[in-house]
C-alpha cells in the first residue's frame, strides 16, 4: 500500500502568542521532528487574529529547507487574479518549488464584502482562477476574463500541485477537471473512499490523471491532563454544519498508536495526504507526538 505524507497546521496567531512560538520556529519544529508539511489558511476578515497566508508561508518556507509549504486553502476569487499569480509564484520562488496550493472558494460572505467582491461570483471567479493560474504562473501572456487588458508576470515558476478544497460535489468536479488533488477537509473515511470514486470516474472522462486526494483534519494527541475532550473538539466541527454524531467520529485523539489507526483507515479509503490541525496542547509537543504517529504508519 502507497505511503501516507504527513503535515500540520501552523499555529495560530493565539497560540503563538500563548506559547511564545514564532512562525519560524514552528515550520523549522515541523521539519525537524520528521513530519512531511506544514501549512496555513487564507482568511481577511473573521472576527479573530490571523496572518496573511503568503507572508506566513513566506516566512516558513525561509526557516526550513525540505518541508512541503502548504496553503490550506488559498482563494484566489476573493482577490485580482493577477495579483493572486503573483503571491503565489513569489512562494514558489522564495520556497525552492515547494509550494502546494491549495484552492478554496469559501469563507463567510462578510470576508468577501470587506474584500469589495460580490460574494455570489465566487464560484465562477475559482473556476476563471482554477483555468488561468497555471498559465499566468509559467510566465505566459494571458487575457483576463474581467478586464481587457492582457497580463504577463515574472519571474516565471513551475506552477504547484493545486488540490482543490472542499467535499462538495461541485469541489469534486473542478479537482476533476482542474485539480492535481482533492482536498476535503472534516469528513469520515467513507467519504472520501466514494468521493475518489467519483473523482476517478470525472478525471478519466476528462483524460486527465486521477488527481491525489488529501484530507484536512483535527484532534489533539496523547494523554496529558488538560487536553480538549473529543466531544469538546466536535463541538467545533459542528460549525461546518456537519450533526454532532457525525462530528464525533472525526477528531484525530488519543496516544500516537491510536492515531495512527485512525489515520490509516483515510489511507486505506484512498487518501495519501493528511493535514492535521491541533485542537489544544503544547503545539510543539503535539508536533513531535504527530512525527511518532507518523513513523508508525507504514
Amino acid at each position: 500500500m502507497a505511503s501516507m505524507e504527513i503535515g500540520v497546521i501552523l499555529p495560530s496567531v493565539a497560540v503563538q502568542r500563548e506559547q511564545r512560538l514564532d512562525l519560524g520556529t514552528a515550520a523549522r519544529h515541523a521539519e525537524e521532528a520528521g513530519l512531511d508539511g506544514v501549512w496555513h489558511g487564507d482568511h481577511l476578515a473573521t472576527g479573530a487574529a490571523s496572518l496573511d497566508c503568503a507572508v506566513a508561508l513566506a516566512v516558513a518556507a525561509g526557516a526550513t529547507t525540505r518541508i512541503r509549504i502548504g496553503a490550506s486553502v488559498f482563494v484566489p476569487a476573493i482577490r485580482a487574479l493577477a495579483w493572486s499569480a503573483k503571491q503565489i509564484a513569489s512562494l514558489q520562488h522564495v520556497s525552492g518549488g515547494r509550494l502546494v496550493l491549495g484552492v478554496g472558494s469559501g469563507g463567510g460572505a462578510g470576508q468577501w464584502a470587506a474584500a469589495g467582491v460580490p460574494y455570489g461570483e465566487r464560484g465562477r471567479r475559482t473556476d476563471t482562477a482554477l483555468e488561468l493560474l497555471p498559465r499566468l504562473l509559467s510566465g505566459e501572456t494571458v487575457t483576463l476574463a474581467d478586464e481587457p487588458a492582457q497580463v504577463r508576470l515574472e519571474p516565471a515558476v513551475t506552477p504547484p500541485p493545486i488540490w482543490v478544497g472542499n467535499a462538495s460535489a461541485v469541489a469534486v468536479r473542478r479537482a476533476a477537471r482542474h485539480g492535481d488533488g482533492w482536498f476535503p477537509s472534516m469528513v469520515p473515511p467513507a467519504a472520501v473512499a466514494s468521493g475518489r470514486t467519483v473523482l476517478a470516474e470525472l478525471a478519466a472522462a476528462r483524460g486527465r490523471p486521477e488527481p491525489v486526494v488529501a484530507v484536512g483534519a483535527t484532534g489533539v494527541l496523547g494523554s496529558a491532563p488538560g487536553l480538549p475532550t473529543r466531544a469538546s473538539i466536535a463541538s467545533g466541527i459542528t460549525g461546518y454544519g456537519i450533526p454532532l454524531e457525525e462530528a464525533t467520529r472525526l477528531p484525530v485523539t488519543g496516544k500516537p498508536a491510536r492515531a495512527a489507526e485512525q489515520l490509516a483507515a483515510y489511507r486505506e479509503a484512498g487518501a495519501r495526504h493528511v493535514v492535521l490541525g491541533f485542537a489544544g496542547g503544547d503545539w510543539r509537543e503535539q508536533c513531535d507526538l504527530l512525527a511518532e504517529v507518523r513513523a508508525l504508519l507504514p
